[in-house]
């Protein structure tokens, strides 16, 4: 009788290497329990140990049984991660040709990843006793903050989570606790909140023509993969949209997965949701504390958190029965991890949809060039909200030529009336500057010295508050000198203008007017965010001052006027994405304008009025740029009417990337044809940078599967190329910058 096969254990561990390591069973293990998906001790290198997930048993294995190590230990007695969810890693991990350790256990809860066993832990529910209620409607007193949490919690009289409070205040503990005692706070059980007890909270709100057939036709898609494009203005309501399909899903006993490009929209997205939903929304993003993401993971993947908000990392949590996924602001370019693992989680959306049978929606009032394009030939079913929500109208957009005119600061003399006019009448000004700091070029004025980072191949920006000169790249920071180190001279000049200097200059126009910045540096504080926008909210800011960070999202219904103070940044660059880009974020810090009662208005100051680009922003025709846009792209062969690979290189020695990325080429099967063509190696746009040189080849070809049939074979022998090990290089499936 032939003895059976031995069993061979198939295991991804994280390391960089791109390839799974073979084991045997542990020892004493009833082999009949093993089933991929479930996490092992395994012992790696001579001494150490690390914790593998077991993606396949089989009875093949590259290396001979006798020098196979037994695992040490199976962590789960249930695979942690469900068949179709490790198939859909499994697939990311091929296609990005990435690690898939760095995949599968990577993407994975902290605790997770380092072996922690999976328990759900329920989070405690608070919520308002009748003398808190009371509280709430009494002046703040000198308890601001704690005014401030029992005004919050009215808003929900059926109790929030802990993570909710979390989300919204920074360390809330010893305010929770002060309240407790005070009889003004108590804490509950958990609501339920298994999928299909939805309650029927209605917003009040009625639907217009165009937002009912959206909701009607994702509806309709229910249970089957079908991939939408919600292309509506800003304020059209796409938002509600969500909220209803969610509903249903959630009625059907579903769940639903929805995507936001950044954690700063959260907190407001989760109160609206919970709200209208009747239920409790889990976090999941970066800056979560990793008991609360392994909380919201666990919830989802067994059933018991119907609903996950979250920003692109969200997209690796498993769900029981998901029903639907909404991308929100589906062009942003957040979606794209630019560090690591880089993935998109956006195409991966797109992806897991298809693999879960669910309808995916893409939305946004600017939608990216592929997203367009796969309307274009049937890929995706558009569906429009040409018109904003409620009374609210489009704003009017002037373009400002301010050639030849007196300026103040970066602010021309007729601007600076426009704003003063907003500002007696007692409405909001919101100010677009995507450049924080207070100015981006420091120079000698005797020799011309500029002051750059010595780690990185770009000019430090002056920060005045701090005195420093900071580099917005590598982090470096220096103290500004009294003297020009060049030539000793003592006459320093600030070039340009960032959001410090632009707030200086409306504070001196301005006086006893209230001003608010928010940008990366005002907001890095937990709860600093939130606690801005409520100021806005509340009318207590006359102006604004923003980076991109305010353009996605926010509704500011007392702004009626928005200042793009520089326009001209944007409108030539050798990034073939940069006209994309910039109609894009005009378009969205635009919306911010007129979005209530009152009618809004857009100035974008200039110096090139008649550029073809911005005389067509002002008639607010996004489809017709997007037009133009894509028939360019067609013209040259770029995306989305072709495909790029990037291999990036950098190591602190030029030539050993020169040599790397010279033998990656030449190592490069014939491709024939022309079908995939190549360029490089050449230098990144920012050759120099945190100390080390980077160069870059890239691959392009027409057609995705000829591009990747050269990269099969291609990516092991990178791996085996001598000077590999010498540089750090990494592979960039559909980069989205070339930086």
């Amino acid at each position: 009788m032939m003895p059976a096969p031995r069993r061979i254990l198939r295991v991804a561990i994280q390391t960089p290497l791109r390839r799974l390591f073979d084991y045997l069973p542990p020892q004493n293990t009833d082999q009949k329990k093993l089933a991929p998906g479930q996490r092992l001790l395994v012992p790696f290198g001579k001494t150490s140990e690390r914790v593998g997930l077991l993606t396949e048993i089989t009875d093949k294995s590259g290396i001979e049984p006798a020098r196979l190590k037994y695992a040490l230990k199976v962590l789960d007695e249930q695979p942690l991660l469900p068949p179709r969810h490790l198939r859909f890693m499994e697939w990311a991990s091929r296609y990005y040709f990435h690690s898939p350790g760095d995949v599968l256990l990577g993407t994975l809860p902290a605790p997770l990843s380092r072996g922690r066993p999976a328990l759900f832990e329920k989070d405690y529910y608070w919520a308002l006793t009748p003398a808190g209620k009371r509280q709430a409607r009494e002046p703040a007193g000198r308890a601001v903050r704690q005014a401030s949490l029992l005004h919050y919690l009215e808003s929900f009289p059926r109790g929030i989570s802990g993570d909710q409070i979390r989300e919204k205040f920074a360390y809330p503990g010893k305010i929770l606790k002060a309240l407790v005692q005070k009889g003004f706070l108590t804490k509950i059980p958990p609501p339920d909140m298994t999928p299909g007890k939805a309650g029927r909270v209605e917003s009040g709100i009625t639907l217009n023509k165009a937002q009912m057939q959206a909701v009607d036709s994702i509806i309709s898609a229910a249970g089957r993969y079908q991939a939408f494009l919600l292309f509506g203005v800003t304020g059209s309501g796409k938002t509600e949209v969500y909220l209803r399909c969610i509903r249903h899903v959630l009625q059907e006993g579903g769940q639903a997965l929805i995507l936001l490009p950044e954690i700063g929209l959260t907190p407001q997205f989760v109160e609206r949701f919970t709200q209208q939903l009747n239920q409790g929304i889990a976090v999941i993003h970066s800056a979560l504390p990793e008991g609360e993401r392994r909380r919201a993971w666990l919830g989802a993947r067994d059933g018991r958190v119907p609903v996950i908000l979250g920003t692109r990392s969200a997209i690796w949590t498993p769900f029981k029965k998901l029903g639907i996924i909404i991308v929100d602001e589906e062009h942003d370019l957040s979606y794209k991890q630019q560090e690591g693992f880089r993935y998109s989680a956006r195409d991966l959306a797109l992806t897991r949809a298809r693999n879960e049978n669910v309808p995916v929606v893409l939305g946004s009032a600017t939608p990216s060039m592929e997203s367009l394009q796969n309307v274009a030939t049937g890929k995706y079913r558009e569906l429009k909200l040409a018109r904003r929500a409620g009374a609210a109208s489009l704003p009017e957009v002037h373009i400002l030529d301010i050639r030849g005119s007196r300026m103040h600061g970066a602010l021309s003399l007729h601007l600076l009336e426009s704003i003063r006019h907003c500002v007696d009448k007692n409405q909001q000004v919101l100010l677009f500057l995507n450049r924080r700091g207070y100015a981006p070029v420091m120079i000698c004025h005797d020799c011309g010295w500029l002051f750059r980072c010595p780690r990185c191949d770009i000019k430090m920006t002056y920060h005045k508050h701090a005195g420093k000169l900071c580099c917005h790249h590598c982090g470096h920071q220096e103290t500004l000198p009294g003297s020009c180190p060049g030539c000793g001279g003592g006459t320093i000049l600030e070039i340009g203008h960032g959001t410090q200097r632009l707030t200086e200059t409306l504070a001196e126009n301005f006086p006893g007017v209230n001003i608010l910045r928010i940008d990366r540096d005002t907001t890095r504080r937990k709860g600093a965010m939130q606690s801005m926008l409520n100021h806005i909210q509340d009318g207590q800011v006359n102006i604004l001052i923003g980076t991109q960070m305010l353009t996605k999202g926010h509704h500011f219904p007392k702004v009626t006027m928005v200042v793009i103070v520089d326009a001209d940044r944007g409108l030539f660059s050798a990034d073939f994405r940069a006209s994309e880009r910039m109609a894009q974020l005009i378009m969205q810090v635009s919306g911010r304008a007129g979005r209530a009662e009152n009618p809004g208005r857009v100035i974008i100051q200039t110096h090139y009025p008649e550029h073809p680009l911005l005389r067509t922003l002002a008639v607010q025709d996004y489809g017709k740029i997007a037009g133009v846009i894509l028939e360019e792209r067609r013209e040259a062969q770029l995306p989305p009417f072709s495909y790029h690979v990037l291999l990036r290189a950098e190591a602190h020695n030029r030539l050993e990337i020169e040599k790397f990325l010279g033998a990656a080429r030449s190592g490069l099967p014939p491709a024939g044809n022309g079908e995939v063509m190549v360029f490089g190696p050449v230098p990144a746009p920012i050759e120099k940078r945190a100390g080390r040189y980077r160069m870059q080849l890239l691959l392009q070809s027409t057609a995705r599967r000829r591009l990747r049939n050269v990269l099969d074979g291609w990516i092991e022998r990178l791996e085996q190329l001598p000077g590999a090990r010498k540089v750090r290089w990494s592979l960039d499936v559909d980069p989205q910058d070339m930086l």
